[in-house]
């Protein structure tokens, strides 16, 4: 029988908590502990802990701790309650092992929730790691966010379905790297190589992993402990720890398709580019629909053709010299990588019709390719 808890704790501390554990829980799940949070009442905190196997993450509250103990309860049940007792509340948690349940009360509330033991909840045994290295939130999140789109989510390239995070000297500088790409689309994002990063393996990080590191350690100037190994990655930021599993895969050689050579230039006013997509794609009925690009001397042309409803056209002034051009993208994707390019002016580096084209902007450690669409 596993000894039964007793413990105090704030109520904004353990909807925080709660809040970021328990989005890893998967909805549905053949094994029912997986539903559950692993609650561990030590001397004077709670750990709170979920996982989906795959994805495991830690946080802790700190409690009045009446008697030690550990149990399980269902994850978005608990998070519910909790949610729902006023603020400023204090929560007390009371462990009956015989019944095998836990007591949730604040002020004159009371829930009686089931339980199941301690013993059943998964570990995602790290390992050991082999590097650690530091990076700031906001640069975490600089690189997710301006690559997260290109993710794959076509199943049967699973080594596609995440970001590749790995080294590269450009020039005389070292660079922690990260490339995302579905096969249309890729996007690259460079970033001064953190000590401790040299010679670590290139892993790929899982699109659920991506996700949830962004939303929970994303914060500006804070520092993000980052250790890794071949088979797994862990982030922690004080008191919270995200641990998961990295895709077992190899990565393709994506600087095969980064265009070297696409002599032709075009320039155009970034916001109004992306304005004027936005606007002619409005007439397709499929989010896929091809705009066409269409080059001349000192404007380009934005079209879209829908046979059900009609068309639209759009012209802005833009710099190109080089000879006319006709060249279609998909709609959504063009969207999707010019909301990503950073400053004033948007260029783009083609070669024909037929062949990838490479997007750039302001910021020299992000690029963008596209493949185009037949018009």
């Amino acid at each position: 029988m596993s000894q039964a808890f007793k413990a105090v704790v704030e109520h904004a501390a353990l909807v925080k908590a709660l809040a970021r554990v328990s989005r890893v829980v998967e909805k549905r799940n053949t094994i029912p502990v997986l539903g559950n949070v692993l609650l561990e009442v030590g001397q004077d905190s709670i750990h709170i802990k979920a996982t989906d196997l795959d994805l495991e993450v830690i946080d802790v509250v700190p409690a009045q701790v009446a008697a030690k103990g550990a149990t399980t309860v269902p994850a978005g049940l608990l998070h519910d309650l909790v949610r729902k007792v006023p603020p400023g509340s204090q929560i007390t948690m009371e462990q009956n092992a015989d019944t095998n349940t836990v007591v949730v009360k604040a002020g004159r509330f009371r829930s009686t929730l089931q339980s199941l033991p301690p013993s059943d909840f998964p570990d995602l045994n790290a390992g050991d790691m082999t590097h650690t290295f530091a990076l700031k939130g906001a640069d975490l999140h600089r690189l997710i966010q301006r690559i997260e789109f290109a993710i794959s989510s076509e199943e049967t390239r699973y080594y596609l379905n995440g970001i590749y995070f790995h080294t590269r000297q450009v020039g005389n500088r070292n660079t922690l790297r990260g490339v995302a790409t579905d096969g249309h689309r890729l996007a690259r994002v460079d970033l001064d190589l953190p000590e401790g990063a040299t010679g670590m393996p290139g892993v790929i990080i899982p699109r659920k992993t991506v996700a949830e590191v962004d939303k929970l350690f994303s914060v500006g100037e804070q520092e993000v402990q980052i250790e890794l190994s071949q088979a797994k990655i862990r982030f922690t930021s004080g008191d919270l720890v995200l641990t998961s599993k990295l895709i077992d895969g190899t990565f393709p050689d994506y600087d095969r398709v980064i265009p070297q050579n696409n002599e032709r230039v075009l320039k155009v006013p970034r916001t109004d580019f992306s304005a004027a997509a936005d606007r002619v794609a409005t007439i397709s009925s499929e989010r896929g629909r091809a705009v066409k690009v269409s080059l001349t001397g000192g404007k380009v042309t934005l079209t879209v053709s829908n046979p059900d409803s009609g068309n639209a056209v759009d012209e802005l002034d833009a710099e190109y010299t080089a000879d006319d051009m006709d060249i279609g993208f998909n709609s959504r994707y063009l969207h999707e990588i010019v909301a990503q390019v950073q400053g004033d002016t948007l260029e783009l580096n083609l070669a024909d019709p037929g062949s990838p084209t490479l997007f750039k902007g302001s910021d020299a450690d992000s690029l963008y390719v596209l493949m185009p669409m037949r018009v």
